[in-house]
């Protein structure tokens, strides 16, 4: 029985499972529905549809790099435990590789161009979904951040949950070591004029309060928030913050890349699950729950 895209696309809307996949199933089953809906409740259960609703607060941030084109990325999993499943880490690195080649315009374009592995494809997000059902778990690709201005570039991943990379003209190993010191540092901007303006807004008002409660005149008053959000600026902005390798202490980032003959044109640092809720389980009160549902039943 010739097996058509509607009748593909009809077992997709009921199981959830990727598109080549309900296509093996339905070829196996000769376009039996209900077989072939069996075959795959069999090959993948029901996890994958049940584990989309799953908070994916861990995960993994990769990079790659071509020339003067590159990508970060982060792409997020329920636990740390699939964090580290070669499967997953693989799926993550060909995502990088596709946002480098491709430069897609966001999440859903990048879901859309080709990839196979693990038996599942001929898209990303069949893939992802063929990975759900393989490995049980919810994922998700979060962001990607691509590069492609003519810059170097240079990447610094600390362990697999900290991502930095850095847009630079000159030195190569200068490079690496500020990538290293974002990880590290975690500045919010290249320079003080770069930092969000709500950010410094939520200082100021931050510094406006507690220097109001020192009682001084109104002009002291000023001063001591305009030093204050002077100070926050440099904080948090990485030319001005002090080197994590500076043998005096004192050297600055920025002195030390004119020292490199290095210009840092711009960075990105991902930092895994950040800003993303994390459910925390109570599991007597889910024991409770599911006594109290028994009951009712």
């Amino acid at each position: 029985m010739a097996i058509t895209a509607s009748m593909v696309a009809e077992l997709r809307a009921k199981t959830d499972a990727p598109m080549m996949e309900c296509k093996k199933a339905l070829t196996e089953a000769d376009g039996n529905m209900e077989k072939a809906e069996e075959i795959l409740r069999v090959k993948l259960g029901n996890k994958a549809s049940k584990a989309a609703s799953r908070v994916t607060a861990e995960g993994v941030i990769a990079a790659a790099v071509e020339g003067t084109n590159g990508a970060l990325i982060e792409v997020n999993c329920e636990t740390d435990f699939v964090s580290k499943n070669e499967i997953f880490l693989s799926f993550v690195n060909a995502c990088a590789k596709l946002v480098v080649g491709h430069n897609p315009a966001d999440v859903a374009a990048l879901s859309a161009l080709p990839l196979s592995m693990e038996d599942f494809g001929p898209t990303v997000e069949d893939v992802r979904k063929g990975l759900i059902g393989k490995i049980g778990e919810n994922m998700s690709i979060r962001r990607f951040k691509r590069y492609s201005g003519g810059g170097q570039l240079a990447a610094y991943l600390h362990g697999v949950r900290i991502g930095v990379m850095v847009e630079f003209d000159g030195d190569a190993v200068a490079a690496k070591d500020v990538a290293m010191h974002v990880a590290a540092m975690k500045p919010v901007a290249l320079s003080g004029a770069d930092v969000p303006a709500e950010l410094i807004a939520k200082e100021r008002s931050v510094a406006e309060q507690k220097a109001a409660e020192s009682g001084k005149p109104a002009d002291i008053v000023a001063k001591m928030v305009e030093g204050s959000v002077q100070k926050y600026l440099k904080e948090v902005s990485l030319l001005d913050q002090v080197f994590v390798k500076a043998a005096d202490g004192k050297q600055t980032v920025g002195q030390y890349l004119k020292s490199a003959n290095t210009t840092a044109k711009g960075f990105t640092l991902y930092v895994v699950g950040e800003g993303i809720e994390k459910k925390v389980d109570d599991f007597a009160a889910e024991v409770a729950a599911q006594v109290a549902a028994a009951k009712g039943a």
